[in-house]
């Protein structure tokens, strides 16, 4: 498939391209954990099967690195290891995957006093080593705090400041095999977040996606909105359609990002490029390895239907599976979800409610929607 694409340089990851001169690779995730090799290799290979270019891996700790090097071996997917608090597994993981991807936003847990500068040169020192490619991963949720605290009510600026910055340091390196990402649960802010970034840096490859997209249909309809404006733009080298779908189905998400690029290509529109704001926003994020209990997809799935009741109200509900995007993920969503082992985290945007059992969380996120719906109606009465 074919598009009329803004010039970007041409990366290599693995045996696959990413950039303007080869046609638009496509991504998934493996939902399994990762010290599960039987398993994730299985699914790796699924969604390799199904044409994805690339398959992450998420890696937290010193076991799933152990496990890395099985799931290489057995495995001729291009790996992509997704680091999170830590970046220094990155010289751990660098000698078994493709490329890897770092969140500007998470640099500053780990090694508090040592700059930024210092981590990024480490990070381009393992991938050159290691012949990896990088991708600089800006997310909504985990914006560093200083780039945020610029831009206290504009996220799409502060998401691209960061991305911009991070490109500047690795230049400066003089390391140019890196991709960028600028994601959002919201469509329009992906959207204006690549067109912002990619007016400034036309040379970088752009990995597009709308994170924490959801449950289909919602989450490919969430996908397609921004996939469209922005690949009828000329942009984007590389995609990923993010899904809160069961293990088993999450190749799916290369077949629904395959639909949307023949349906682009062969100009075939089905969005508006606004998406609707008027109507409740459930957000969740997409399953992956992370999760720590496999009933957050069952939980999103059960708040979708039972908050079909007030559909016609302008609020977000964010369910998010695990302890790395729960937190500040939720933040910015009127009630949010963050699910641990046992116990689900129940928030009112910054505010925590309270942790509940899986089986209490739906009646008491009931009462918290409800009161919040009331609230919200009474409000004009009393101006």
């Amino acid at each position: 498939m074919t598009f009329k694409r803004k010039p970007t340089r041409s990366v290599r990851v693995g045996t696959a391209w990413v950039g303007s001169a080869h046609p638009i690779a496509l991504q998934s995730m493996c939902a399994t954990r990762t010290q599960d090799v039987d398993a994730t290799v299985e699914q790796a290979e699924s969604i390799r099967e199904a044409g994805g270019d690339l398959v992450r891996i998420a890696v937290d700790s010193a076991k799933d690195v152990e496990a890395l090097a099985r799931i290489r071996e057995q495995t001729t997917a291009n790996l992509v290891v997704d680091l999170q608090e830590n970046y220094r597994l990155a010289a751990r993981v660098a000698p078994h995957v493709d490329k890897v991807r770092y969140n500007p936003g998470h640099l500053y847990h780990h090694e508090k006093d040592k700059p930024v500068r210092e981590k990024v040169r480490f990070l381009a020192e393992v991938a050159r080593e290691h012949d990896c490619a990088l991708r600089v991963g800006v997310n909504c949720g985990s914006v560093d705090p200083e780039i945020k605290a610029r831009h206290p009510e504009d996220d799409v600026a502060a998401m691209v400041e960061s991305a911009l910055q991070h490109c500047a340091l690795l230049d400066e390196l003089g390391f140019d095999r890196y991709v960028v990402s600028l994601k959002d649960s919201h469509p329009r802010k992906v959207i204006e977040a690549n067109t912002l970034f990619a007016a400034s840096r036309p040379d970088v490859p752009l990995h597009l996606g709308v994170t924490e997209a959801g449950i289909p249909p919602e989450g490919i309809i969430k996908t397609r909105v921004a996939f469209e404006q922005l690949l009828s733009r000329g942009i984007g080298d590389t995609l990923r359609v993010s899904l809160t779908l069961p293990n088993p189905r999450k190749q799916e998400e290369v077949a629904a990002a395959r639909e949307i690029l023949a349906d682009v290509a062969a100009g075939r529109f089905r969005s508006v490029p606004v998406f609707d704001d008027d109507k409740l926003n459930i957000i969740s994020c997409p399953s992956c390895s992370r999760v720590e209990n496999e009933r957050f997809v069952e939980l999103a799935e059960a708040v979708k239907e039972m908050t079909a009741y007030a559909e016609r109200h302008a609020l977000t509900i964010a369910v998010m599976g695990c302890r790395v995007n729960g937190p500040g993920e939720t933040d910015d969503a009127d009630l949010g979800l963050w699910c641990g082992p046992t116990h689900v985290n129940l928030k009112r945007r910054r505010e925590t409610v309270g942790a509940f059992t899986y089986d209490e969380i739906l009646p008491r996120l009931r009462r918290e929607l409800d009161a919040l719906i009331e609230s919200r109606l009474a409000a004009p009465a009393t101006r």
